[in-house]
């Protein structure tokens, strides 16, 4: 083994607990986490049209179109558990399209906790996604209490331990490539 060798490894993440405030008016949606290899690159949808979240509110299509517009990837942030102290990276690309918010995020891996996050995601034990959100634009049920919302001001999605929308989970993750063994180890 050489020196080089042992410096590619990457180093344990820090464990540690964050601040969690939710923010009361996320909804949750079907997540899948594809992270790339050493990058902390990931991607989903964060909002599906159509389906009631446990909140009784129902995301239409359309919804985010002004709000992307205006903010960019860019402008929304990418946080851990809604914490507003706690920003963990940045989205790459948000885009609605028939199904849903699609979007493509980085963590930042210079912190541990975004080390941390990424080895939770790659063993399935992090697995949803989350919106926080103004509404702008909405229609209630009365007889039902649902509620859909038709025009939001989107101001972060986050990584979350249980989503409102049951079916927001991690479907796949991708494995980080193997590494070459030296021969003089293998049998």
């Amino acid at each position: 083994m050489t020196l080089s060798s042992l410096s590619d490894r990457p180093s344990s993440p820090p464990v540690g607990d964050g601040v969690h405030a939710p923010f009361p008016s996320s909804g949750c949606v079907d997540a899948t986490f594809y992270p790339t290899a050493e990058k902390g690159e990931f991607e989903g949808y964060a909002s599906l049209f159509g389906i009631m979240d446990l909140g009784h509110d129902v995301v239409m299509p359309g919804a985010f179109r002004d709000s992307i517009e205006r903010r960019g990837a860019p402008g929304v942030k990418l946080l851990w558990q809604h914490d507003p102290m706690q920003p963990v990276g940045i989205w790459r690309s948000i885009e609605e399209d028939s199904r849903g918010l699609y979007v493509r995020g980085a963590l930042d891996l210079g912190q541990g906790k975004s080390r941390e996050i990424l080895s939770l995601m790659r063993q399935g034990a992090l697995d949803g996604l989350s919106i926080g959100y103004r509404t702008e634009i909405e229609r209630k049920d009365p007889e039902t209490g649902l509620r859909r919302l038709e025009r939001i001001d989107l101001w972060e999605i986050s990584l979350v331990t249980f989503p409102l929308l049951p079916q927001a989970r991690v479907r796949s993750v991708k494995a980080r490539p193997a590494r070459r063994m030296n021969p003089y180890f293998s049998r």
